[in-house]
């Protein structure tokens, strides 16, 4: 019997292999088959659409559009300054960004009020923060600090207003004649002469200052030195 039936098995096989009948595939064989071939459309498909997705990304079709590059010079930008000032604004935007983050929040610029001797209300600072907040991110960028100055040397600013009260005891003067007097100081400025050979002059003369401030470290080191050896 056993004979039987193997020799049946052999025939079928070879019957299979001349090609005179197909292969029969068990119901399991089937459908797993069927979720192979669903497995392999479902992938193909996402992959299609991710594709698509990158491919409308880059064609700037999509709604995701990657953050601006573009650079901030604050002595392009505010030429009614002088480097020295915005340098001077510089030092104080980071003395008060305890974060390092480059940006002042509403704790931040609290803090700040209060070193100056003019404390906000929680409602104060938050509308200080709005008056110039250009990008909606409910802190201050160094650009929009310095906006606070223009604001203030333009005369735009209201007497009761914090960001007046801040410009006011920052203790950066934003011109020779006051706040007040600023804005008709900066056109006559601007009249007198060439903003380009200001911006050159002014670095010219920082580095005048640091040989000069060079030639005096070297000098008294050469003094020490000479004092030293008479010890010897």
């Amino acid at each position: 019997m056993a004979t039987d039936e193997l020799s049946s098995k052999l025939s079928r096989r070879l019957q299979i292999e001349e090609g005179e009948h197909d292969p029969v595939a068990l119901d399991g064989a089937h459908e797993n088959g069927a979720h192979e071939k669903a497995a392999t459309a479902s992938a193909d498909s996402e992959l299609g659409a991710k594709l698509q997705r990158r491919g409308e990304l880059n064609d700037g079709i999509g709604g995701h559009q990657q953050p601006s590059m573009k650079v901030f010079n604050p002595y392009t930008e505010f030429k009614e300054f002088s480097r020295k000032q915005i340098k001077d604004m510089e030092k104080m935007f980071k003395q008060y960004d305890l974060e390092k983050d480059n940006f002042i929040d509403l704790m931040e610029l609290k803090l700040m009020m209060e070193k100056l001797g003019a404390p906000q209300t929680h409602l104060g600072l938050k509308n200080m923060i709005k008056e110039v907040d250009e990008d909606f991110d409910g802190k201050l960028s160094f650009r929009e600090f310095l906006l606070i100055f223009r604001k203030a040397a333009a005369g735009e600013l209201t007497e009761d207003s914090g960001l007046h009260v801040l410009a006011r005891l920052s203790e950066i003067d934003v011109s020779t004649e006051g706040v007040k007097g600023a804005k008709t100081f900066f056109e006559a400025k601007v009249q007198a002469i060439n903003e380009s050979n200001r911006f050159e002059a002014e670095i010219r003369q920082e580095q005048e200052e640091k040989k000069r401030q060079a030639e005096e470290r070297k000098q008294r080191q050469a003094a020490f030195k000479e004092l030293k050896s008479t010890f010897k």
